[in-house]
């Protein structure tokens, strides 16, 4: 172990990744259209992070930690809840429209509320199996150190540094992963925005990183028509604002863009 928690917190989570990737290039399963048998590495951060907080504050600090995946009670303001529903089903809105204009002719949706449901249930699982680890543990002090945007783009880059596996397995091409790697680092700048503005509440990341996996699964059909690079344009657009209105230092502090704050 070295004196950064991040650091160790990244070797270890990709230490833990490696049976799940190993698994799924033998056994070659998928548990969903593109989404194979590896994607359950999915609970390997939380894993992680409690591995490094009970050898830093034992039993109590494991609690604490796992205590976050439901403290909306953080949440002062409840107005935070939009952009964490809505934001990603907008943004996929745009893109089937893009899409759709651009000439490729893309079914409508067909959504199932009972297979949609338990679809939301399983991502939102996963997703606290990441987010307890993402920002339960890691990013608070990469923020101290770097400021909220740097640390959203360190850690969102080693994100998705850690899907290449998955992906590749998956049968995605280098381009495709090349323009979805640019989305994704795109959404951990939103998910800190969200998280720093929501008195840091792990259940707000995981609940929008939900949306991230469930609007594509239910992108048509089963996100095979999903298009990396049309959603990723909007997300840049979309995290350029947060930035712009929020500023850079924590992503927490509304000011008006544009004008010298005094």
């Amino acid at each position: 172990m070295t004196k950064n928690p991040a650091l160790d917190f990244f070797v270890l989570v990709a230490v833990l990744s490696v049976p799940f990737y190993f698994v799924s290039a033998v056994i070659g399963f998928m548990l969903l259209p593109g989404l194979p048998l590896s994607s359950l590495a999915a609970f390997c951060p939380v894993v992680a992070a409690v591995i490094l907080t009970y050898k830093a504050s034992r039993r109590a600090g494991v609690i604490a930690l796992l205590k976050r995946s439901f403290d909306f009670r953080r949440i002062g303001r409840k107005v935070w809840y939009v952009p964490a529903v809505f934001l990603m089903p907008a943004v996929m809105a745009l893109s089937f429209a893009a899409i759709r204009l651009s000439g490729v002719a893309v079914p409508v949706p067909g959504i199932d509320v009972l297979p949609a449901l338990v679809l939301l249930v399983g991502f939102f699982l996963a997703a606290l199996g990441e987010e307890l680890g993402w920002c339960g543990y890691a990013i608070d002090p990469m923020q101290a150190k770097w400021g909220a945007l740097q640390a959203a783009i360190l850690l969102g880059s080693f994100w998705v540094f850690w899907h290449y596996v998955p992906l590749f397995q998956a049968g995605r091409s280098v381009v495709w992963v090349a323009w979805w790697s640019i989305g994704s680092v795109t959404q951990r700048v939103i998910i800190v925005w969200l998280y720093n503005n929501t008195g840091k509440s792990v259940f707000i990341a995981a609940f929008f990183h939900m949306t991230i996996n469930l609007t594509w699964q239910l992108f048509p059909v089963n996100g095979s028509y999903y298009d990396p690079v049309v959603t990723s344009l909007i997300l840049v657009c979309v995290a350029t604002i947060v930035v712009a209105v929020w500023g850079a230092r924590n992503l927490g502090t509304y000011r008006m863009p544009f004008i010298r704050q005094g």
